[in-house]
């Protein structure tokens, strides 16, 4: 995790209920504990949380990697697989079978997702199911924007498996949908010429369907895998035995 750890914690709240089939042995973060964000607040909350749930943490600062190397930013990229080597070497020495990424900043790269093989998953704010030309139409960081700007009536979570390609890994579960609502007299039209209406309805969506879609879709992910309700064969997801490669859907 990179910042407030929501999803983190509502992953470790199933893993305390009677039940569980999982339990969360390591909290791993890339932003050390006294970094401040732009208010001068705490950027990431990982030491508070492994602090009050007694878990395991980890930290290997990213930008700490970066500015030992002579730069001010991460956007160098072909720095990043030395930053996983990191990465690896901090939290395999403790008993991971899964990782989840939970609001983690940070590109994975082949270091990281060939030590886990099929064994990284991230929950994603958009329906991963929706392809156009062969290609996921909803990738990146702006997916609930898009959404709500090509018109989509409704808006999902999907869970995936992490891989190479950002947002393209196998799928494992979507949530139910969450209904695109606009404020009375708002069309698209005047919210693509309105910077700050956009924004509001953007947050005000995300907020939607992260309390309605991850908090509730990614938990019940790894406690499938937990389960081994889940199988990957030949880079297709099976559910229960059978193949089932759109996912598991609520």
């Amino acid at each position: 995790m990179s910042g407030s750890g929501t999803n983190a914690r509502k992953i470790i709240e199933l893993s305390q209920q009677h039940g569980s089939s999982y339990w969360v042995e390591l909290i791993f973060t890339d932003v050390k504990d006294e970094t401040l964000d732009r208010e001068g607040k705490k950027a990431c909350r990982a030491l508070d949380i492994a602090k009050e749930y007694g878990i395991a943490y980890e930290c290997v600062d990213i930008m700490d990697f970066y500015r030992s190397r002579g730069h001010s930013s991460k956007k160098d990229l072909s720095l990043r697989p030395d930053f996983d080597r990191q990465v690896v070497a901090a939290i395999e020495k403790h008993d991971i079978d899964l990782i989840a990424l939970a609001g983690y900043m940070s590109i994975t790269t082949k270091p990281l997702l060939d030590r886990y093989d099929g064994r990284i998953i991230n929950v994603h704010p958009a329906d991963l199911t929706i392809v156009v030309n062969g290609e996921r139409k909803y990738v990146g960081i702006h997916t609930v924007r898009d959404a709500i700007l090509e018109g989509e009536g409704e808006i999902r979570a999907t869970t995936h498996v992490v891989r190479e390609k950002v947002d393209n890994g196998e799928i494992l579960a979507l949530s139910k949908p969450v209904q695109v609502r606009l404020p009375q007299g708002a069309t698209l039209e005047k919210i693509r010429g309105d910077k700050e209406l956009l924004k509001s309805i953007v947050e005000e969506h995300q907020d939607r369907l992260k309390r309605e879609g991850d908090w509730i879709i990614y938990p019940l992910t790894v406690q499938m895998i937990g389960e081994s309700r889940f199988a990957l064969e030949d880079d297709v997801v099976c559910l229960d035995g059978k193949p089932a490669p759109g996912g598991f859907r609520l």
